[in-house]
């Protein structure tokens, strides 16, 4: 059961990061989506899929957790294993939330569907202090789901999911709002993440773990 589930994970994971990178790659080659349904609609169509494939990755990342718990040896007592698991839950999530708000659209990558607006850096919120706060901190609550049930496989996961999350940052997103950032200005303007950063998600899920 435990192989099974983390065989589900890991392909959960894939779909997560190659449906969306290779889908925003598209898009911004081709703008295949906003040519054919417009700006909002196509956006709206990548969105939900999005969002299932997604949910269906932190889903599947929670049952191999419970699956596999107990199979991490770190002498650590029971009760201390689930509040450090907890505190990392706790930041990791009001970071993301955070960084979601402050991004608003851009959380889902809107920006690949709307090129004309510019893209201006923006330092409010967790981007303050942080470049990426949505891939780093943000992904604290994968590792503090594995160690609160003690889960060497979810461990393991959490450092395969944040290893993929971060290529897919550097290969899809960082590209793109480095060429939108480099763009004449336009009458619209989108704030991404900025200096001192996807807007899109982070810009998830964006992006979402």
């Amino acid at each position: 059961m435990i192989w099974i589930a983390l065989g589900y994970h890991l392909a959960s994971r894939l779909a997560y990061v190659l449906y969306v990178g290779l889908t925003l790659k598209r898009q911004d080659r081709t703008a295949y989506l906003t040519r054919r349904y417009g700006v909002e609609a196509g956006f709206q169509r990548f969105r939900r899929v999005a969002a299932f494939v997604m949910a269906n990755d932190a889903v599947s990342l929670a049952v191999l957790c419970l699956v596999s718990a107990d199979t991490l040896r770190v002498g650590l007592p029971r009760g201390l294993a689930i509040a450090v698991g907890a505190v990392l839950v706790v930041v990791g999530v009001a970071t993301k939330v955070w960084a979601a708000r402050t991004l608003r659209d851009g959380y889902y990558w809107r920006n690949f569907f709307a090129p004309d607006e510019q893209v201006v850096p923006t330092t409010a919120g967790p981007y303050r202090w942080l470049r990426n706060p949505m891939y780093t901190i943000g992904y604290l609550p994968v590792f503090g789901l594995a160690i609160a049930t003690s889960s060497a496989f979810g461990l393991a996961a959490a450092l395969f999911d944040q290893c993929a999350i971060l290529a897919f940052y550097h290969l899809v997103e960082k590209p793109h709002f480095e060429r939108l950032r480099q763009a004449p200005a336009e009458p619209g303007v989108r704030s991404v993440p900025g200096s001192a950063r996807p807007p899109s998600l982070d810009t998830a899920p964006g992006q979402p773990p």
